[in-house]
């Protein structure tokens, strides 16, 4: 049997792919391969939303950065393109915000998981934010009604901080001071 070999796309080739797709801020590009995601469904826009605004309202507050929401391309290196569901740039990294996307390594990356990106979201996307030493990694799951974020002291994400409605406040390291009601992320 002969292995086949399989040509992996640069970030450059895939920014220059015409998509015949409407939905073409759907794609992804990570380690190489082109991934489609769904679209997200109305629990995981009510997450988001409701997580970005909190994020959003405490990083004027304290004029510590900007928080950005997708279609946003991340370009990581040359074989990946990801899409975060929000991010954290502090202000002494902002100049990585160029016209085309974010150019470099975010501080705070957030995926919200859907039931079509379990797999994706808590293995592939951890594994590759973890690899580009992203700081902290938010993984929010409407379905289990759970936040959970991974810090990087050690070149490894270990759990951080992590609650339910019922069981308290999450904590961040790069987002001192911020209170996150974590019933009311969830409320519908």
């Amino acid at each position: 049997m002969e292995a086949v070999a399989i040509q992996k796309l640069t970030v450059e080739e895939f920014r220059g792919t015409d998509f015949d797709d409407p939905n073409a801020h759907l794609y992804e590009l990570i380690d190489g391969e082109i991934v489609r995601k769904s679209a997200p469904a109305p629990r995981h826009q009510e997450s988001s939303f409701n997580l970005a605004q909190v994020l959003n309202s405490h990083s004027k507050e304290q004029k510590s950065g900007k928080i950005y929401i997708p279609p946003i391309d991340v370009f990581l290196d040359g074989l990946n393109s990801a899409q975060p569901d929000i991010l954290f740039i502090p202000t002494s990294l902002l100049d990585m915000v160029t016209e085309d996307g974010i150019e470099g390594i975010p501080t705070l990356l957030v995926e919200i998981i859907s039931p079509t990106s379990v797999y994706r979201d808590r293995v592939t996307k951890k594994q590759l934010y973890e690899r580009h030493g992203v700081q902290e990694y938010w993984l929010v799951d409407p379905q289990d009604k759970l936040v959970e974020i991974y810090a990087l002291p050690n070149g490894r994400y270990d759990l951080l901080s992590a609650a339910t409605p019922l069981e308290g406040v999450i904590t961040s390291n790069l987002l001192p001071g911020l209170t996150l009601d974590v019933n009311a992320l969830f409320s519908v």
